[in-house]
């Protein structure tokens, strides 16, 4: 078995994780970064195509404060205000720093341009592009770790459990996807940079590794999870035809932009059937036009793959041309021409607003252990506003990896190769079943299916109790599941240990929507359909004995300016 040891073991190598790497390296620590696929590579960030938030006031003038107010408004009362207040605060540092590192923002008259978002009040979202903001983030951190001397980067690797001992984190057990073995990692503070969960829906806009691999490390280790229950859904997510190297929810800006009309199967505009007055518009809201979009569907009126169609083709081909710039050459390269064709689209899981409970330092409520990114729960409440969500990973990153390194300086590490006997065992049973059940893989499909159709987009009692059943169903399931034989490369054994984490992370959101019966931000309940003050709390969700518990607690208030 490999054993390694650092200072700081950082599980997740997206935008989060490589900039919680960097800020753990200049702090003068070593650090490990950690991924079960390549370092950099993966994750939301590399994927992203948008904005940016934050308030450098180079287009007008702005300050963090008023980011503050449009976050909280978004958050519908239960933002963890000082986690909301620190992204807000910091994120002109990061923007700027990301500047003097060589990410080129897009640029006007001399400053960094910035354009307004949904849910702000002012010009305060960067970009590179139409097409390469993620990519260019992930590009510039990449190379910061890359020169960043204390950096050790390992690829390929799963964790599969924090080891904790004594109520201090020991390190970490990781399954070397290449080999088939263990691997031990004594460490001094862990940062969980893993992502979301939003692959437990059967559609949703993720990469493959968001299965909410980093809230099950954190409830095995004795960590809390808050606010379970709020998974923002995209409403006009790219559905059909086929879309390849392009972000599934890049419409939304030139819909608001241009106009771009919603229509259902026999190409009719429908928003208004709802409520909404969207003709002419074109600026219903995301939860409206996602109910209008479902709602077709199920009266039969709906695509042929399942949605609706959004349709540029009432306006000149140069207007269209001018608006998306080089996004029409990259469209046109996947047979898709705007002038000509309508594009079908539908609701999609987007992103993950719960997440693990943290405090000001990021840190859990088990000594050593943080978080960062979209790992994160409380900054964005009920609702994320647009834009925040690379700044959460720059912000959360860099201060999960301050704070780390400073825990790190005076904590013994006090490894024992004691720690990884039940991952040991676990991963030898494993290995030794004659399963007659279906592959792991399988049974992920049908969790996503139950997740889609019962705690989607819009949810009620049934639906959720529903839901609930079916995953413990699943759960029971998995002693029999088939395990194919061989170590190297072995995706069943990988599809396992993924397949435990959706697992819980999907009890965990279906046990939260069925205890707030209400309607609040993302999380909304037919059969509760107004948000109530009763609810003003956070739900906070925990592992006792293998079992998950809930309590309630009350929001927390603004806080003291962090250092």
């Amino acid at each position: 078995m490999t054993h390694l040891a650092t200072d700081v073991l950082v599980v997740g190598a997206g935008g989060a994780g490589m900039y919680a790497a960097v800020a753990v390296a200049r702090e003068g620590r070593s650090v490990l970064l950690l991924d079960k696929g390549l370092v950099g590579r993966g994750g939301a960030t590399i994927m992203a195509q948008m904005t940016v938030a934050a308030a450098i006031a180079h287009e007008e003038p702005d300050d963090w404060t008023l980011h503050l107010e449009d976050t909280l408004d978004a958050g519908r009362g239960i933002c963890h205000e000082p986690l909301s207040r620190m992204l807000c605060e910091r994120a002109p540092e990061r923007i700027l720093e990301m500047d003097r590192w060589g990410t080129r923002w897009a640029r006007e008259n001399g400053h960094i341009k910035q354009v307004t978002a949904p849910g702000h009040r002012r010009k305060r979202c960067c970009y590179v592009d139409f097409l390469s903001t993620g990519p260019a983030v992930a590009a510039t951190l990449r190379h910061q770790v890359s020169i960043a001397d204390r950096v050790r980067r390992v690829s390929n690797v799963a964790a599969i459990e924090v080891c904790v001992a004594d109520g201090r984190v020991r390190g970490a057990v990781a399954l070397d996807l290449s080999t088939g073995s263990l691997v031990t990692m004594a460490a001094r503070a862990v940062v969980l940079a893993a992502g979301g969960l939003t692959k437990i829906f059967r559609r949703n806009s993720a990469s493959t590794n968001m299965g909410g691999e980093a809230y099950w490390l954190a409830l095995e280790a004795g960590a809390e999870l808050v606010d379970m229950e709020f998974v923002q859904f995209f409403p006009i997510a790219h559905l059909a035809p086929r879309l390849v190297g392009m972000d599934p929810i890049m419409w939304d800006p030139f819909r608001y932009k241009l106009g771009g009309r919603l229509l259902n199967g026999n190409f009719e505009e429908f928003i208004h059937r709802y409520g909404g007055q969207d003709e002419g518009r074109y600026t219903a809201p995301r939860d409206l036009a996602s109910y209008a979009i479902l709602k077709e569907v199920e009266a039969g009126r709906g695509s042929p793959h399942g949605g609706v169609y959004l349709d540029f083709r009432h306006l000149p081909e140069a207007t269209v041309r001018s608006a998306f710039g080089p996004v029409i050459d990259r469209l046109l390269a996947n047979g898709i021409d705007l002038t000509r064709t309508a594009v079908e689209v539908a609701p999609t899981a987007h992103y993950h607003m719960g997440g693990i409970a943290v405090d000001e330092r990021l840190e859990t409520r088990v000594a050593g252990l943080f978080a960062a990114g979209e790992a994160v729960g409380g900054p964005g409440g009920a609702n994320r506003v647009s834009g925040n969500a690379i700044s959460e990973a720059l912000v959360f990153g860099e201060r999960a990896g301050f704070f780390a390194a400073e825990t790190a300086a005076g904590a013994d590490p006090g490894w024992s190769p004691a720690y990884a006997e039940r991952a040991r065992a676990e991963l030898a049973d494993l290995r030794a079943r004659k399963g007659s059940g279906p592959a792991p893989g399988v049974v992920s499909t049908e969790l996503q299916d139950a997740m889609w159709e019962h705690a989607g987009p819009f949810r009620s009692e049934e639906g959720l109790e529903r839901a609930l059943a079916r995953i413990h169903a699943l759960r029971r399931r998995l002693p029999e599941l088939t395990i194919a034989a061989g170590d190297v490369f072995n995706l069943d054994v990988q599809d396992w240990y993924e397949l435990n984490a959706m697992l819980r992370s999907a009890e965990a959101v279906a046990s939260s929507a069925l205890r707030r019966r209400e309607s609040r931000g993302a999380h909304q309940r037919l059969d509760a359909p107004q948000m109530s003050p009763a609810f003003e709390k956070n739900q906070r969700v925990a592992l006792d004995h293998g079992v998950l518990t809930s309590r309630w607690s009350p929001v927390v208030r603004s806080g003291v300016r962090t250092a």
